[in-house]
């Protein structure tokens, strides 16, 4: 069932937090719950609706925001009728850990593994709350802390602060959360000006996608329409093993950043190797409207970017792969949790640190699943089939080529430099579904 678009992009409807970009710095907290009582979990939407931004009331200046998504167990725990349930996709309704190792979460990323409650049934409504700073944040966590008031039905079960930092790092020490597409309608730029903006139904339910056609909108119409997926995942990050494989590997502290780079696509400052091949260019790595500007097309070979770099992976832009780019582009979102490892330790120091990461799209299967299963833990796609994303793919000895004039490089015995924690496929409704929602008398 789909929806004739024939109107513009209802902004007034949807949530911000599923395409405002985000401020920086910025500290936030990802909090789950667990509904006992429907009628509650009910009235906590009543509560929490009236003062979530939409995409249309965001304010630019203040850069404050509360989401809310629901898994399907949750939607079950609310008394969506079950005729309702049916319209969502397999994927959603089997959920995250079910999918694991279609998706590749195997070995230490498998659901056996995950911290608890994440991956269980329990894991009902994810509260996602973020502020430039942590005294607008404490707004934001007043807020659902009197929304959940003199509800008992309805229990927190796990938490996670995050935060990014004014230079925008990852536990690995470089610059994330640069690449992000234009989606139309939205009035919302995008990081690189040499990539057309994207239909809005690639990333909101009830318009045309890049297909012409329109996802599949779970009904009542009410329900479903701008709506979306997200995918969480807790990523942890072991820095000091990353460290580690470059030095034992590398000539000279030179070689080691320029070893990191090619492992990455990007220089610790954000610039791009596509630009910069050779050195770091800190000026470029700041500058928002050059350091995606750019694409792969006259780097075929990847002696500019490897082929199998990650940044290449999670988004090919021009290049020549298996599969069109752009059913495949998504809106990603990083946030780093725990505190950063002294810059030069090699060694662990015992503590939790990685990204909190959030998938944003209408298709769960053809983006977020397609981009695990084919760009990150495959490598048919860059005629390189024994190799993974060198730095997040499930990697157990994997390998890594860096092409290179005249004998290209090559790094075996790849450990897991990122293992899930655990995660969930979530819908994040429009206003007027959780409104919807809200007044159900099931």
């Amino acid at each position: 069932m789909s929806i004739d678009q024939g109107s513009a992009l209802e902004l007034g409807d949807i949530q911000a937090a599923a395409l405002q970009p985000r401020p920086t710095p910025y500290a936030g907290f990802y909090l789950a719950l667990r509904i006992d009582d429907r009628r509650q979990g009910r009235e906590l939407l009543r509560r929490l609706t009236p003062v979530l931004d939409s995409v249309a009331s965001f304010d630019l200046e203040r850069q404050v925001s509360l989401a809310v998504a629901l898994s399907f167990q949750g939607l079950k725990a609310l008394g969506v009728p079950e005729e309702s349930l049916a319209t969502f996709p397999e994927e959603f309704r089997e959920g995250m850990a079910a999918r694991a190792e279609y998706i590749g979460d195997v070995g230490e990323s498998a659901p056996e593994n995950w911290e608890g409650p994440l991956g269980s049934n329990d894991v009902h409504l994810i509260l996602a709350g973020l502020a430039p700073d942590a005294a607008r944040l404490e707004t934001v966590l007043l807020l659902a802390r009197d929304a959940l008031r003199d509800l008992p039905g309805v229990v927190a079960i796990w938490q996670q602060e995050v935060h990014v930092g004014p230079d925008e790092k990852e536990p690995f020490g470089f610059r994330d959360g640069i690449g992000q597409p234009a989606i139309e309608g939205t009035g919302i730029p995008g990081t690189n000006p040499y990539e057309e903006p994207l239909r809005a139904g690639e990333f909101v339910l009830g318009y045309k996608d890049e297909t012409h056609g329109i996802a599949p909108v779970p009904q009542p119409a009410v329900l479903g329409r701008n709506g979306t997926y997200v995918a969480f995942r807790k990523l942890h990050t072991r820095v000091a093993d990353f460290r580690q494989y470059l030095r034992d590997r590398a000539k000279d502290p030179a070689d080691e950043e320029l070893l990191a780079a090619k492992f990455v696509g990007r220089w610790p400052s954000g610039a791009p190797l596509t630009l910069t091949p050779d050195k770091d260019d800190p000026e470029l790595g700041a500058d928002p409207e050059r350091n995606n500007a750019f694409m792969y097309g006259d780097d075929p070979e990847g002696l500019k970017c490897p082929v199998g770099a990650h940044a290449r992976r999670m988004n090919p832009r021009d290049a020549v792969v298996t599969g069109e780019v752009r059913l495949h582009r998504m809106i990603r979102r990083g946030t780093t949790y725990g505190p950063p490892l002294a810059k030069g330790v090699l060694e662990d120091d015992g503590t939790d640190r990685g990204i909190m990461f959030a998938f944003v799209g209408a298709h769960l299967d053809r983006q977020f699943e397609f981009v695990q299963r084919q760009w990150v833990n495959d490598g048919k796609f860059i005629g390189a089939p024994a190799e993974k994303d060198p730095l997040i793919g499930v990697n157990d000895d994997g390998g890594f080529t860096v092409p290179r004039q005249p004998i290209r490089r090559r790094f075996k015995g790849l450990p897991p430099f990122v293992v899930n924690r655990g995660g969930e496929y979530c819908f994040m409704p429009g206003l007027s579904a959780l409104r919807w929602i809200a007044d159900l008398d099931t």
